[in-house]
């Protein structure tokens, strides 16, 4: 019976996952997971393209953490085997290493570097800003004009739809600047993808005896049908929870083309960005990080969009201002009604996976000290 849930989760990607599966597993509670579309796994969703090469349907998920202790959750449902992600970027006809490394800058400016003579260049080109309203001014202030617009500009407007300078500092300051060779795009401890894919380990998340998994179900078709005896987790966009009755949130969309070729490797590294050429802004063979053998090979295209599913929030001043009256919204209905709202869409927050999975394991945490001591729909609890 669809009606015997303690509880409702909006969302089959990693939060519905996560918290379905510890609702189950710690709690004891009757799980129902609902998705508007056909398949598991949200964005982090994988699948063999025609030729059986596994693909990212929506977009390279790169995990990384320096958690050992969210590593070791994950290693219940999956084995992980290490990955190199390294980043390129498309520039004057060249491919430079990215983010911006000590080969990359020698590259550039066509000169032989050390650290102190790169520190020395870089000091010579920053613009002297102490405090970055934006992202423009942040990455001028980091590495000057040149490199700001032959690397930054014109891959934002692309991603992002809007001048960096109408974006929060953070966009652009996510990605580091180093002084050494590097070429990896991130510094994390770890990093690795699960072995057999994402969908595969969300799938088992959900093997579970009290969990109920209904896709292609819109959030909307059960909300009014189902009254959870405890809890509702919500991992939609935040403004369609509240019908948009605030105005709508701005969010980025993504187009994908994916195309087969066969040759073993079509791309030097697992991504390449465009920030000049081509109105797509990168393209990725995910190959090179997933493990697999095959002797042929996919490279995926990818187009930002104004229009379409939403996949990023949009971080600037305005979108901010109204995302904070939606969750004062957010945050009434939890204490109301307890619904939960966790997620990129949910939180209208830029989360990376690990980040993402970090969250669902503290907002069921959150619910688990609320509903402390109340009854398990079955005599039987097992322990984390």
């Amino acid at each position: 019976m669809l009606d015997d849930v303690d509880l409702l989760v909006c969302g089959a990607g990693p939060v519905g996952c996560v918290i379905a599966e510890r609702a189950a597993t710690v709690l004891g509670w009757k799980v129902l997971v609902v998705d508007r579309r056909a398949h598991i796994a949200g964005n982090c969703h994988d699948s063999p393209a025609s030729n059986g090469v596994l693909v990212h349907n929506y977009g390279p998920h790169y995990f990384r953490t320096n958690d050992e202790d969210l590593l070791r959750y994950l290693s219940r449902f999956t084995e992980f085997t290490p990955a190199n992600y390294e980043v390129r970027s498309h520039v004057r006809g060249e491919l430079f290493p990215f983010p911006i490394n000590l080969t990359t800058l020698e590259q550039f400016f066509g000169r032989p570097l050390d650290a102190e003579a790169a520190e020395q260049l870089l000091a010579a080109r920053r613009v002297p800003i102490t405090n970055p309203a934006n992202s423009e001014e942040f990455v001028l202030s980091r590495v000057g004009r040149e490199l700001y617009e032959a690397f930054y500009l014109n891959y934002t407007l692309k991603q992002w739809g809007v001048h960096p300078r109408d974006l929060d500092p953070q966009v652009c300051g996510r990605v580091p600047v180093r002084l050494d060779r590097d070429a990896r795009y991130v510094g994390h401890r770890f990093q690795m993808m699960p072995k057999g894919g994402f969908t595969a380990l969300f799938a088992r998340m959900l093997r579970h005896r009290k969990i109920r998994t209904l896709l292609n179900c819109d959030f909307t078709e059960v909300r009014d049908l189902i009254r959870p005896r405890c809890a509702t987790v919500y991992c939609g966009p935040v403004d369609e929870y509240f019908g948009n009755r605030l105005g709508k949130l701005p969010y980025r969309s993504l187009r994908f083309e994916f195309v087969a070729h066969q040759t073993e490797w079509r791309q030097p590294c697992v991504q390449i960005n465009y920030p000049n050429d081509f109105d797509y802004t990168r393209s990725v063979e995910i190959k090179h990080v997933t493990g697999q053998r095959h002797p042929e090979t996919v490279v995926s295209y990818e187009t930002s969009a104004s229009t379409g599913e939403p996949f990023y929030p949009v971080p600037h001043r305005e979108s901010a201002a109204l995302y904070a009256r939606y969750r004062e919204l957010a945050e009434a209905e939890t204490a109301r009604n307890s619904v939960y709202f966790c997620g990129r869409l949910a939180q209208y927050r830029y989360f990376n996976t690990d980040e993402v999975i970090q969250e669902a394991l503290a907002c069921f945490q959150t619910i688990r000290r609320r509903f402390a001591g109340a009854p398990a729909s079955s005599s039987t609890t097992r322990a984390a």
